[in-house]
């Protein structure tokens, strides 16, 4: 099982233009303002309890998580119903939805392909932490 990574605590700091971008038909342009933003403090709820972890497969895919995707895992949130999380069965790590109702607790891909994890007699599942974001790559440079 590989070791999760911890994110910086250094800031990441990007500019951010104040203009919403169409995803439709184009605005004229106008002048915008921008402004300097901390990715550390957009991006995560706990910088502490946050890590990255690298998708393998594409059980996720129906709700956009790909192959090679980074997830930004935060173990201080309290895991509930319809979380994504990633949880660790039988000593191996994996990204589902959680799906909890009473003492029915299962994993659920985004994939019909996959079928849900449904715990054996004698199988263990901890949740390690809850995605808060995925970082998926669009250019490959």
């Amino acid at each position: 099982m590989n070791a999760p990574v911890p994110l910086s605590s250094l800031p990441l700091v990007l500019t951010l233009f104040d203009a919403a971008v169409c995803a439709g038909f184009p605005s004229p342009a106008a002048d915008y303002a921008q402004r300097r933003i901390n990715l550390n403090e957009h991006l995560l709820v706990n910088e502490q309890a946050s890590f990255l972890f690298r998708v393998r497969g594409l059980s996720m895919i129906g709700i956009g998580i790909y192959d090679g995707d980074t997830l930004i895992v935060d173990r201080s949130i309290t895991p509930a119903h319809n979380h994504i999380v990633l949880a660790i069965v039988d000593e191996e790590f994996t990204v589902k939805r959680l799906y909890r109702r009473g003492s029915d607790v299962r994993l659920l891909a985004e994939n019909p392909a996959y079928p849900p994890i449904v715990l054996k007699e004698g199988q263990e599942l901890r949740i390690w932490g809850v995605v808060t974001f995925n970082l998926h790559k669009l250019l490959n440079v």
